[in-house]
């Protein structure tokens, strides 16, 4: 039977018995099957490609698939049987490797392929623990194919609606990095992200702690809840300005002279800094006195000054300082954070008259290092004015926690 199928056509009396078939005539090869029982089921009836043999591809039920759906299928499945390929075959593919299609196998691509292999131990941890937290509840079953510009703006929205405007930015830029290794990967023609302007309101951190803050830091950040090592590591952030994730990855083997006060140093290579550069830091006498406790309390079984607490052979997780700090100064009106007291080093150092090229070079920042004689030249690692100006601050925060300002 023939005819151009309507929604009423579609709602037809079911056969007492056996089964009624009705072609579209407005859609080739679609056709609406209705059993004695009532089941209405379109389906898509071609021949073979290549052996010519007349096959049925099911379409869907109505009234759950509707007409308008199902020419759509049909039309679909047609231009496939015209370009040489099996539509049945082409859908039996399409479910036998759909999980390989998730958002979610897309992002255990990426964090192996990708963040363990090029980024820092770190980053790819926090890669992970973004996507685990932010996207993968909304996308994870999601075909990352069908993932538009628009769901990537809801997803961010929905971030910045809780008030978390840096977890959104953060959040927006893995989204983006996630589609453009999909790009390269040549998993997707385009990258959904691409070019979307930031949505959260970030404001420049200035905090700066006081006297009585910087006192009450030194004295209880060693105590419970916060595990001793946390505490001394974060002791040394405050010492020497140096990144979390330096101080957290720090081996023994990177600290020179430690018998000898003046000449005590701690070498970065450039593998573990982040511009890449080998970054030299005089211990200063609070600094040595710290990591010397350090290395009584990692013991002997560990090539880390730090080493993580429940996961031997690890060193310690940076993010570990971030939640110290937050338990510890919980309530504080503004509560600082581990990179507030590297900025509070660096402002400190100003205080004290410390030239900015030798802050710069006390904390590694980049500002000045790309003309050529400072890339290629001046190897000339200001070791003496860094101890000079750490020395200085050495004596002003022990003046600080004695109670002596």
């Amino acid at each position: 039977m023939r005819q151009i199928l309507t929604d009423a056509a579609c709602k037809t009396s079911a056969p007492r018995t056996g089964r009624l078939e009705i072609a579209d005539m407005r859609q080739a090869g679609l056709v609406l099957r209705v059993t004695s029982n009532g089941v209405r089921t379109f389906a898509f009836r071609f021949r073979h490609p290549h052996s010519r043999k007349t096959l049925r591809a099911t379409v869907g039920t109505y009234p759950a698939t509707s007409l308008e759906a199902a020419r759509k299928r049909a039309r679909a499945m047609a231009e496939q049987v015209e370009a040489g390929t099996n539509p049945i075959e082409v859908r039996d593919t399409e479910r036998a490797t759909a999980h390989t299609r998730t958002f979610a196998a897309l992002a255990a691509r990426y964090l192996k392929e990708h963040a363990e292999r090029h980024k820092r131990r770190r980053s790819a941890e926090e890669d992970r623990r973004n996507l685990a937290l932010h996207v993968l509840p909304k996308w994870g079953k999601r075909d990352f194919r069908t993932i538009r510009r628009a769901d990537v703006i809801e997803l961010i929205e929905g971030i910045v609606g809780t008030g978390k405007h840096v977890a959104a930015n953060r959040v927006h830029s893995l989204v983006s990095k996630v589609f453009n290794f999909a790009v390269d990967a040549d998993l997707l023609e385009a990258n959904p992200a691409v070019r979307l302007k930031k949505r959260g309101v970030e404001n420049s951190r200035k905090r700066v702690l006081a006297d009585k803050e910087l006192a009450a830091v030194w004295h209880g950040i060693v105590l419970s809840p916060v595990s001793e090592p946390v505490g001394l590591a974060l002791r040394l952030a405050l010492l020497t300005g140096a990144r979390a994730s330096e101080i957290a990855g720090a081996h023994k083997s990177e600290f020179q002279n430690l018998d000898k006060p003046s000449q005590a140093a701690w070498l970065i290579p450039g593998e573990r800094t982040k511009n890449k550069r080998d970054h030299l830091i005089p211990l200063s006498r609070l600094a040595l006195e710290t990591v010397k406790t350090a290395l009584k309390l990692s013991g002997d079984d560990t090539e880390f000054l730090f080493p993580a607490r429940y996961n031997n052979g690890k060193p310690l997780d940076g993010h570990a300082f971030t939640t110290a700090m937050a338990r510890f100064c919980a309530d504080w009106k503004e509560p600082p954070s581990p990179h507030d007291l590297r900025r509070t080093v660096n402002t400190r150092l100003a205080m004290l008259g410390v030239a900015k090229e030798i802050r710069d070079r006390c904390l590694n920042h980049v500002t000045g290092l790309r003309d050529p004689e400072s890339r290629h030249y001046n190897r000339y690692e200001f070791q003496q004015e860094k101890r000079e100006a750490l020395g200085k601050w050495d004596k002003t925060l022990a003046a600080i926690i004695a109670g002596r300002r």
